[in-house]
């Protein structure tokens, strides 16, 4: 039964290792000059056995269901071929085996998935980027226990339901106290990291559908914050005997001057000062989020910050610009910051990036090209949302005007 002369297959009776006549059905699979057997744990009289048309003889009940059933499997067999053929891959007669018997799929499990990905990823991803992943496994694996009452699932069971469910999970989320309620946009970053680890099980085969087909990602535009100009210059005169709140007030104010971001701060050491193309210093480092380089030119408030921590004792260990500190307390103070300013919103340090892009740089002229190349930008659409908070300040502004005037 041969289907070209690279591939073929024969079923026979071990007429040899026959016990009380009956002997063991086996199929051979020949593909490329290369052969398996497969037992198919089936016995026959060797006296009812046709050779030639590799079926039992006879009409009777038994050799018809037998008959039906070596159809069957020759079916598959032939279905498998063709798979692997169209699949335009190279492919063996033990590769045919191993899929018919079902051996080609190991029954990869979730938790495999996320340790697989975190050891692929684990010289790809900053070391921030690693925490909001724990984060992230965190809560997929208590949806896990706390839907399917399970430790772990088979990564086959994963389906659209799973991750609406798991969407449904995170909204629903009550958080141990004192911790903030899961936001949209939250709840979508923790939804996007899960899609990008069931996409390499998706391309590594390790599940045969992407879950995630019919699931849209649904992201809340929110208005950047930023500080006004009398709030920035409240933080930066503000006078305190607290040494963290006053290396929070320093390092916030720096972001403001620079744009730069908390993590690339912290990362920041005396080589990542240069002599720019006027002569002047500038700061010249690669984004951790991007990996993207920018080059900002040191202003003098930034670079007055830096001399004022360069002989301080938790930089000077380090060789960092200035002393670093975690971002949970670092925003933590921030909001005693923000009391002692009177400053009514809700203080984060990404604001002072934002500030930086807004008051700093664009209210004040510099165009927006400048401003996306010194925030690092991969894209100007991005710098752009800055742009327009921008242009709704003025337009607010000069309402209040007309009022007035009128």
């Amino acid at each position: 039964m041969r289907t070209s002369s690279t591939f073929s297959v024969l079923f026979w009776a071990y007429g040899k290792r026959a016990v009380n006549n009956k002997a063991n059905i086996y199929v051979r699979i020949t593909s490329n000059g290369k052969r398996v057997n497969i037992s198919l744990k089936k016995k026959i009289n060797i006296a009812t056995w046709d050779e030639k048309s590799q079926r039992a003889k006879g009409k009777d009940k038994d050799s018809r269901i037998l008959n039906l059933y070596l159809n069957e499997v020759q079916s598959k067999i032939y279905r498998i071929y063709e798979e692997l053929k169209t699949a335009d891959k190279p492919f063996t007669s033990q590769m045919i085996k191993a899929k018919f018997l079902g051996e080609d799929k190991r029954h990869f499990t979730f938790r495999a998935l996320i340790d697989y990905y975190n050891n692929k990823m684990q010289h790809k991803l900053h070391i921030n980027t690693k925490g909001q992943y724990k984060t992230s496994q965190k809560y997929m694996l208590l949806y896990i226990s706390d839907e399917y009452k399970l430790t772990d699932m088979p990564l086959s069971d994963l389906d659209y339901g799973f991750v609406i469910g798991f969407e449904n999970f995170l909204r629903s989320y009550i958080p141990k106290i004192g911790q903030p309620k899961i936001g949209n946009n939250t709840a979508m970053k923790h939804i996007k990291r899960l899609r990008r680890m069931v996409t390499l099980g998706y391309r590594m085969e390790w599940i045969d559908r992407d879950p995630f087909v019919n699931f849209k990602m649904k992201i809340e535009k929110k208005e950047r914050g930023f500080l006004t100009k009398a709030e920035l210059q409240a933080v930066e005169d503000l006078n305190s005997s607290i040494e963290r709140l006053v290396i929070v007030r320093d390092l916030f104010v720096f972001s403001c001057y620079t744009g730069i971001s908390y993590s690339d701060i912290m990362e920041l050491t005396s080589k990542n000062i240069v002599s720019g193309i006027d002569g002047n210093p500038w700061i010249m480092a690669t984004r951790t989020k991007t990996g993207t380089p920018f080059k900002i030119p040191l202003l003098a408030k930034a670079g007055y910050l830096i001399d004022k921590y360069s002989e301080h004792i938790r930089t000077c260990e380090t060789d960092n610009l200035l002393p670093k500190l975690s971002n949970q307390k670092l925003n933590s103070y921030l909001k005693e910051i923000a009391d002692l300013c009177s400053i009514k919103k809700n203080l984060t340090f990404h604001m002072a990036r934002h500030t930086f892009a807004t008051i700093v740089t664009l209210s004040n002229g510099v165009p927006i090209e400048t401003v996306s190349k010194l925030l690092g930008h991969t894209k100007l659409t991005t710098t752009q949302i800055y742009a327009q908070v921008v242009e709704k300040k003025v337009s607010q502004d000069m309402e209040k005007l007309k009022l007035i005037l009128e």
